[in-house]
Order: structure tokens, then C-alpha cells, then sequence
């Protein structure tokens, strides 16, 4: 099915489950919904005319993943590709694909942005408002699930740069990629160190689909963040899916992956200046230059105070050996005509400046819930197990993991939505919310130091400290856990009264 095709079909009045956005996660949530809980209905909104999510929205050079493929792609659908770390366009197919095999595409509704949701604790049923082709119009649903991320898809964090006006050539903001933008045989500056970056360089320094090679590129970051090489290929992955059967070569290949990916984010933040070491030692062995490594690739902070950056093949650092690439660390003192003037009095020349200076944080695509017509303030708000919150009945929001694979946590969130959703039917309940059995010492939701989590973290939920309210980046222990949980201990039914006496409170 076409989205214009899906575009044009009607909305149903009612259905059990309606998931919101449908890129990766929605995509995963719709498979789980429909083989866990066969006897619900569900329908999956999306605002964007496709699915795909960001892998179709972001379409700047060389845009990849920074996971492996065999624990970022789905575990009922098996990551066939030669690369365990693909590009945008190979995830995008492969989203694509899932949906269309496996019929879940049917239940998708394109160009339909969630407006509103306001749930009635008297009908046990949410009342959602929604735009499409500038007409609003309502629906209903038992439980809706937010699979929209938690970036801001219609906007992005965008500095104020001194004298950019000032500037003669071209700006761009990675989300907003011109497609004919052709920085063949010009200067270009890259503002930014993290995973946009350093995705960005490498592939600017060499002729790809949209534009040839640019003459230089230069990297300007204000502060170092930790970058390591991984390869692009998985050698052990490539053993054994041509010497095992398909299915067991897969489920070996993830277990593999996670075990040594949870391992080392331990041993990362359990050893901080070992990592430092054995990091410093892997990219000084690259580029064979200890100075560069002291003073470009050296951050203040711990592995993993901060994502860490992958690049496959250690290619960011090909492209500064070679000389296509430089790397300056400094502050922009303002923009000129011709380029950008550091504080240290260096002028960049410039045709083109890159902003990937970061992006931005919207809670659950924008949904501000609603329970008798009362806003829930989110920021007052436990997660529990990740999904659900307090206050908000029949809600459970879908946030992947930051140390690891989004997709491992995002398909426990799917399976734990379908047991509770099971779980009410078992006991007859209508409605029902997390209600926390102790008190709760709060933290953050996510617990990174990175720029465009903490501007914009306070908007968002808060964790607890023990227990389901607990956000662990821990796959290995979640997923020992999770499908275990006493739903009974810290989930409770929802009456009319209770709701609104809980989201005022």
C-alpha cells in the first residue's frame, strides 16, 4: 500500500490501540500489537506523508547508523545486509520492507498529526484530536502509545551565531538537508563534534549521489567528545551466517553484539580512566599522530558521560590523515563575509557552513495529555518500566535506550504494552495508570551530560531510583525483568475521581 493510498483511506471511529509515528519504533510496536494482542485493534498515526521516521527525515550525506544493523534492526526480522553498519537509505528500505511483509503498512494513516488527546476516566477512552490536510476531526481509543521519539521534528536547536547575516555563503542545518545543494569543489565548515559530524566529514570529502567532493573540510568543535573506529563489517557475523542456518545465525550474532556492547558501557563507566586509555591508544594508533589525539580527540568529560561516537572503518579519521579534513578546536568569535573569525583570531574561509550543532528534544511528539480535560504536567511525572507514568492512565510512551540500540528497549516497551494490555483484560479493568508503591528519590529521564538533552530534559518525566522506576540502560538485566514484573504491585485501576484528584496532584 502507497501513502498516498493510505493518505486516502478513512478514520475509524474507534480502536483499541493507536500508535503514534511510524518509523522504527511504530513500525515494531504495530508487529508486537498484531501477533501478541491479535484481538485488538490498533491504527498507526503518522504526521509525515511517509513512514520511516528519521531515516526518512534526515537525508544529509552519508546519514547512518551509530548501532549495529543485527541490534538496531528488528529481532523477528532478520538484518540480511553485508554491512552491520548501513546508511540511511538501506534502514529506511528495510522499515519499509518490515511493514509491507508483514501487512502492517494496512494500518497506517500518513499526513495525521495527534492535536490533542484528552482522556475520559468516565469512559475509560481517549478522545484524540487530529489534522489532516488542515481539517480536524476526533476519534477515540482505548490506550495510546507514543512511538514519535523524543526529537522535534518540525524544528531544531539553532544557536545565535554573531554576524551570521554577515556571511556570503550558504547555511545549512543537517535536518533540513537542500537536496540540490551541491558543495562540489568548496570550502566547508562543520560546526558540531557528535554523531551528525562525524558522519558529515567523510562523506563530503568524496563524490557521492547528490554532489561531488568538496575542495576542504574542516571540523570545528568547541570541546572534544570521545570518538572510536568500529568496523563496518562484522567479520564473526560473517562466519556464521554462512556456516549456520539463518534464524540461529541471527539470534547469536545479537546476543554476541549485546553482550559485548553492555560490557563495555560497564566497564566504561566502572573504570573511567582505563577506557580513557584503550580509547586514546585505539585512535592514536590510527592516526599515528599523539598531538592531534591530545589536543582534538581528548575530551574533559568520561566515556560515556556522553554517547559515544562510532565510525565505521575509522573514517573521519582517513579523511584528516589524508589531509581532505581538518579538525580545529575553538569558539566562534562571529561570522565574516568569508568565512567564520575563532577567538583565537583565525578566520575559516567558507562557502559553506554545516550547523550540526544538535538537535531538539520534544516529549512524545508534542502530545500533552490530557485526563478529564485537566493538562497532566509531564515534568511532575515517574516513568515506570520506561513506558507508562503516573497520572496519565492508559499511556505508555516508547524511549529507546542511549547506550545502546534504540530497538532494544523500544520492542520490551511493545511486549510490556501488551501484557498490560492483556493484564486488564485478565482482571477487568478499564483503566488503569502506575501508582508508586515507596517513595521515590527523582533523577532525570535521561541521564546524559550532552547540550541538547540537558536544554531541554526539565520538560520531560522524571525516573526513579529503584526499582520499575528505574530507567536502566541495561538490555541484559531489562530484559531478565521486564516481561516479569508484578503488574498488580504498581499498577492500579483507574477511577473517575482518582484520575483527577492523581493529575492534580
Amino acid at each position: 500500500m502507497t501513502s498516498s493510498d493510505a493518505t486516502a483511506l478513512p478514520l475509524p471511529q474507534h480502536v483499541d490501540v493507536v500508535v503514534v509515528g511510524a518509523g522504527l519504533s511504530g513500525i515494531g510496536a504495530g508487529y508486537r500489537l498484531q501477533t501478541e494482542c491479535p484481538e485488538k485493534s490498533y491504527l498507526i498515526l503518522e504526521s509525515r506523508d511517509t513512514m520511516g521516521g528519521t531515516w526518512d527525515l534526515f537525508r544529509y550525506p552519508g546519514v547512518r547508523s551509530d548501532s549495529d544493523m543485527f541490534t538496531l534492526g528488528y529481532q523477528f526480522k532478520p538484518w540480511r545486509d553485508a554491512k552491520s553498519i548501513a546508511d540511511g537509505p538501506t534502514i529506511l528500505e528495510y522499515i519499509r520492507e518490515t511493514a509491507d511483509e508483514f501487512g502492517i503498512d494496512e494500518h497506517i494513516r500518513y499526513g495525521t498529526k495527534v492535536v490533542s488527546a484528552d482522556f475520559s476516566t468516565t469512559d475509560s477512552r481517549w478522545t484524540l484530536t487530529l489534522s489532516r490536510d488542515g481539517v480536524e476531526s476526533t476519534m477515540t481509543c482505548g490506550f495510546l502509545y507514543s512511538c514519535a521519539g523524543y526529537y522535534d521534528y518540525d524544528d531544531t536547536y539553532r544557536p545565535e551565531f554573531p554576524g551570521i547575516d554577515d556571511f556570503a555563503g550558504e547555511v545549512v542545518h543537517p535536518q533540513y538537508w537542500p537536496e540540490e545543494l551541491d558543495y562540489a569543489g568548496k570550502r566547508v565548515v562543520v560546526i558540531g563534534s557528535g554523531a551528525t559530524a562525524v558522519t558529515l566529514i567523510p562523506s563530503m570529502t568524496k563524490d557521492g549521489e547528490q554532489s561531488g567532493r568538496a575542495a576542504h573540510v574542516t571540523m570545528l568543535q568547541r570541546s572534544p567528545t570521545w570518538i572510536s573506529a568500529v568496523p563496518s563489517r562484522d567479520k564473526k557475523a560473517d562466519w556464521l551466517r554462512d556456516h549456520l542456518p539463518a534464524d540461529v545465525a541471527h539470534t547469536l550474532i545479537r546476543s554476541k553484539n549485546i553482550a559485548f556492547g553492555t560490557a563495555f558501557y560497564q566497564f566504561c563507566r566502572r573504570r573511567p580512566q582505563q577506557a580513557r586509555k584503550i580509547l586514546l591508544g585505539l585512535t592514536t594508533k590510527i592516526l599515528k599522530d599523539e598531538q592531534m589525539v591530545a589536543d582534538h580527540f581528548t575530551p574533559s568529560y568520561d566515556p560515556w558521560d556522553q554517547r559515544l561516537c562510532a565510525v565505521p572503518s575509522g573514517d573521519l579519521f582517513k579523511s584528516l590523515k589524508n589531509g581532505d579534513a581538518e579538525i580545529v578546536t575553538d569558539t566562534i568569535d562571529s561570522f565574516v563575509p568569508d568565512g567564520i573569525r575563532l577567538t583565537s583570531g583565525r578566520v575559516l574561509e567558507a562557502d559553506v557552513v554545516v550547523t550540526a550543532t544538535g538537535l531538539k528534544l520534544l516529549a512524545f511528539g508534542g502530545i500533552k495529555p490530557q485526563v478529564d480535560g485537566v493538562t497532566v504536567p509531564l515534568s511532575e511525572q515517574f516513568v515506570w518500566q520506561g513506558a507508562m507514568m503516573t497520572g496519565v492512565p492508559n499511556f505508555a510512551v516508547c524511549i529507546g535506550y542511549t547506550n545502546a540500540s534504540w530497538t532494544l528497549r523500544a520492542d520490551l516497551s511493545h511486549r510490556l504494552v501488551c501484557k498490560v494490555l492483556g493484564w486488564m483484560d485478565e482482571k477487568g479493568y478499564a483503566a488503569v495508570a502506575p501508582r508508586p508503591d515507596r517513595p521515590l528519590t527523582e533523577r532525570p529521564l535521561l541521564d546524559l551530560a550532552a547540550g541538547y538533552v540537558q536544554r531541554s530534559i526539565d520538560s520531560f518525566p522524571r525516573q526513579g531510583d529503584s526499582g520499575p522506576w528505574r530507567v536502566r540502560q541495561n538490555y541484559v538485566l531489562d530484559s531478565l525483568t521486564t516481561m516479569r514484573t508484578d503488574l498488580g504491585k504498581t499498577l492500579a485501576p483507574v477511577t473517575p475521581v482518582e484520575a483527577r484528584v492523581e493529575a492534580a496532584s
